[in-house]
């Protein structure tokens, strides 16, 4: 008999007030700056998926072919009787674990900011698994969140590469917190997307159809929408740049003129010079010693790592100690 349960963890008013501190605190710096976490209303969803089947785009289908190829291997190495996914959206790559930690996996544990995905894709999962329980979990992941008692040993899964829009400060409290959610002979799943040749990279992020330009001057529609404000797209240019020193790729929109955006919701008015850069993403690469390192900082020793064929991207398997 298939269950669902959903908790939330986030009050009603929670992504309000926290896209009002956000743009409040970005866009009154210096220099300014958004969190990557605004693209995703419903219209940049859609964009995000789409984007996802770009040629250019190749971290998706990289980490699809290590799922499929390896799945059965993560699941003999874990044992795992739950399975907590964090960032878990949609859940479709989830379901190679699922179906390869089955019959032994006893729950699964989906964590998003929306609870419309999570009901989605439990709705969806169930259909097919209907043995499955499912306890969604309405949080978000990156202020630390208590997980429901449920068997273990316990398979923590953060995948996409999303880890790598966290700056590193950001990325050492993360997988603190994953250690803190985890006991010893509980493992953690993670995706990382790989350093490689700039031309490779700076495509992902800026394909020649101008679909991710387009995901990223959403976030000016997202704050028109939510705090009255009159930012135009057009007024802004599409900037995708690597950072060889820090190794990561940053997501820029760069001001065509200079100008003032009004932000009403705020009783703000925000100047850009002509040619003056917003900064939206940061989205680091990683190479396997970086990794062990910062796993094992978090007190998570690295015991297996995946690529696929082409070694474009990565999944590790990490242990708490």
């Amino acid at each position: 008999m298939s269950t669902f349960q959903l908790t939330r963890t986030l009050a009603p008013d929670a992504a309000a007030a926290d896209l009002r501190a956000d743009v409040l605190r970005g866009l009154t710096g210096t220099p300014k700056a958004l969190p990557p976490k605004w693209f995703y209303d419903a219209r940049g969803s859609e964009l995000f998926d789409a984007i996802t089947r770009l040629p250019e785009y190749y971290p998706t289908r990289a980490e699809r072919e290590i799922l499929v190829a390896r799945a059965p291997e993560i699941a003999a190495a874990t044992g795992a009787g739950t399975l907590v996914e964090l960032g878990s959206g949609s859940s479709e790559k989830t379901r190679f674990l699922i179906d390869a930690l089955r019959p032994g996996l006893a729950a699964y544990v989906p964590v998003d900011v929306s609870e419309s995905a999570l009901k989605g894709a439990a709705e969806a999962l169930l259909t097919d698994r209907p043995e499955l329980r499912v306890h969604a979990l309405v949080a978000d992941f990156t202020r630390g969140i208590s997980l429901p008692d449920t068997p273990g040993p316990r398979l923590v899964a953060f995948l996409g590469g999303t880890i790598g829009n966290l700056l590193p400060g950001e990325r050492r409290a993360f997988l603190r917190s994953v250690r803190a959610m985890t006991s010893p002979g509980d493992a953690f799943l993670l995706g990382t997307d790989l350093v490689k040749d700039e031309p490779t990279l700076v495509a992902a992020y800026d394909d020649a159809a101008g679909v991710t330009a387009a995901f990223n001057k959403n976030v000016l529609a997202v704050i028109d929408r939510e705090l009255g404000a009159d930012a135009d797209p057009d007024d802004f240019d599409h900037v995708a740049r690597w950072d060889r020193e820090r190794e990561w790729i940053e997501m820029r929109l760069r001001a065509r003129h200079a100008l003032t955006v009004k932000i009403p919701g705020l009783d703000l008015a925000v100047p850009f010079a002509a040619g003056e850069e917003l900064r939206t993403e940061v989205s680091a690469k990683f190479r396997q010693e970086g990794v062990r390192a910062e796993l094992a900082a978090a007190g998570l020793d690295l015991v297996r790592w995946w690529t696929d064929e082409e070694g474009r991207f990565a999944l590790s398997l990490a242990t708490a100690r």
